[in-house]
């Protein structure tokens, strides 16, 4: 993260400028960011000086005491920012395990603990937006954020509904300018271009910012936000162990959301639960995901602990339905041919043909088959035989390094198409999260059951009970 900031710095400055405000709210970002770049790379100059005369021991002490001070400078940087930089640094804090503890553990407090807006501000915004005072909308309003994130915060709220009855909701509002500054950072598609093409060396970026620019910016429209997690919530209602809160749409608009209001328990706390509660709450997840990705062709682009409230017993509910990817029926029918090629199948020279004709590999890499299924069966190892997979940090670390090794012969012929983008941070995110939770469980027989392709029945107490849940429903 810090690298990519001190490149941003040198980034041409955004056409189309709409006038002296936004220019000077650009101009002044643009500062931090340089500001930011010079401090890190200072630093970077004093530390390597110090460690050349330093002995193994003082060495170690150093670089500890450098990422302390680095982490500080680029997570308190993000989180003040707010908009894209602080999202890349929100998905790099629990992505990648691999990241030095000290800045790993700064940057995912950006998940739920971002600095918030005053709450004056906040009281302006809804009263605008709903054109009516705090008071006339809301029984009771606390004023404390519940969750501060990179686009909005958070508030804890009983509504008066038209009816006259009482309901405890929660309160998203955008915060001011957060749109013009996601477009300020996206405008930039030549920095952000080269820092995705820095993993993967075969690139070419243009369809990958244009996806990500997509969703970023849908993201930013709270109305469609609102249609998304009602679509969800209407597919998994009366679900056994899922979840999806209620949308007020009444009492919505473009930058405020307003949802039923759900407590619970924290990812970090359910990390410490017992071994059996972490099973189910991986199993949860792990059946959301693919339940939502092929009955539902759609899921959403940015799973992060910050998005789960636990209940037990494997109970989920499921938040922050902004950045959702539609994938078209054309889409799902590859991602099964992949799926029945390396998995089921076990047929690499099918799995080749696909992936070729996908754009993932180049066509004619000078590599046999059996080294292109070596390479790429990494992704589908926990689904390959059918055996009790115990997920790790460790693991699923691997997972991503894999995915973003530039050293490999074969990631110099492979790139990510458009319609793979989020697919790929779908299945990384659940990698990650599932490696934090330490899970452990039979995902071979549980994604038969979630396979079109195969359908199998359940293979667990709550792939019962889901079961029984999708029969009521046909």
């Amino acid at each position: 993260i810090a690298a990519f900031v001190v490149v941003l710095k040198s980034g041409r400055p955004p056409r189309n400028s709409t006038g002296p405000v936004q220019n000077g709210r650009r101009s002044a970002r643009n500062f931090r960011l340089a500001m930011l770049g010079a401090k890190t790379g200072g630093a970077y100059a004093r530390h390597r000086a110090r460690r050349v005369f330093a002995d193994a021991g003082k060495r170690r002490e150093l670089d500890l005491a450098f990422e302390m001070q680095t982490t500080q400078q680029v997570s308190e940087a993000l989180g003040q920012m707010k908009g894209a930089l602080m999202k890349l640094g929100q998905m790099a804090s629990y992505l990648d395990d691999g990241l030095p503890e000290p800045m790993r553990i700064a940057l995912s407090q950006l998940q739920s603990n971002a600095p918030p807006m005053a709450v004056e501000l906040v009281h302006i915004e809804i009263e605008r937006e709903l054109g009516r005072s705090i008071s006339d909308i809301f029984v009771e309003f606390d004023d404390e954020p519940i969750a501060s994130a990179s686009i909005g915060q958070v508030h804890r709220a009983i509504i008066r509904l038209a009816d006259g009855t009482e309901k405890a909701v929660a309160v998203k509002v955008q915060y001011p300018g957060v749109g013009e500054a996601i477009d300020s950072d996206l405008r930039t598609a030549d920095l952000l271009g080269a820092m995705l093409a820095f993993g993967f060396k075969s690139l070419n970026p243009e369809d990958m910012v244009a996806e990500i620019k997509d969703r970023l910016r849908e993201e930013l429209d709270y109305k469609n936000e609102a249609k998304n997690q009602q679509m969800f919530a209407d597919f998994y209602r009366d679900h056994p162990f899922i979840h999806v809160p209620e949308v007020l749409h009444e009492y919505s608009t473009k930058t405020v959301l307003i949802t039923e209001l759900v407590t619970g328990h924290t990812f970090a706390e359910v990390c410490e639960w017992p071994q059996e509660q972490r099973d189910m709450a991986g199993e949860a997840i792990f059946r959301f995901v693919f339940r939502s990705l092929y009955r539902f062709r759609a899921f959403n682009g940015d799973p992060h602990p910050g998005n789960y409230i636990f209940h037990g017993d494997g109970r989920v509910t499921f938040l922050d339905f902004g950045l959702i990817k539609h994938f078209t029926q054309d889409e799902m029918l590859m991602f099964q041919s992949m799926v029945k090629a390396a998995v089921i199948d076990d047929d690499m020279d099918v799995y080749r043909r696909v992936i070729e004709d996908a754009g993932m590999l180049q066509l004619d890499a000078p590599f046999t088959t059996e080294e292109c299924g070596e390479y790429f069966s990494h992704f589908y190892e926990p689904v390959r035989e059918s055996r009790i997979m115990e997920w790790s940090g460790a693991y699923a670390t691997s997972i991503v390094r894999h995915t973003f090794d530039r050293t490999s012969a074969i990631a110099q012929y492979a790139t990510v198409p458009k319609s793979f983008v989020f697919i790929q941070r779908i299945n990384l995110g659940l990698y990650a999260l599932l490696g934090q939770l330490r899970s452990s469980g039979n995902y071979r027989r549980i994604s038969e059951e979630l396979w079109p392709m195969t359908n199998a029945s359940a293979s667990t107490p709550m792939g019962e009970a889901e079961a029984k849940w999708l029969a009521s429903r046909d």
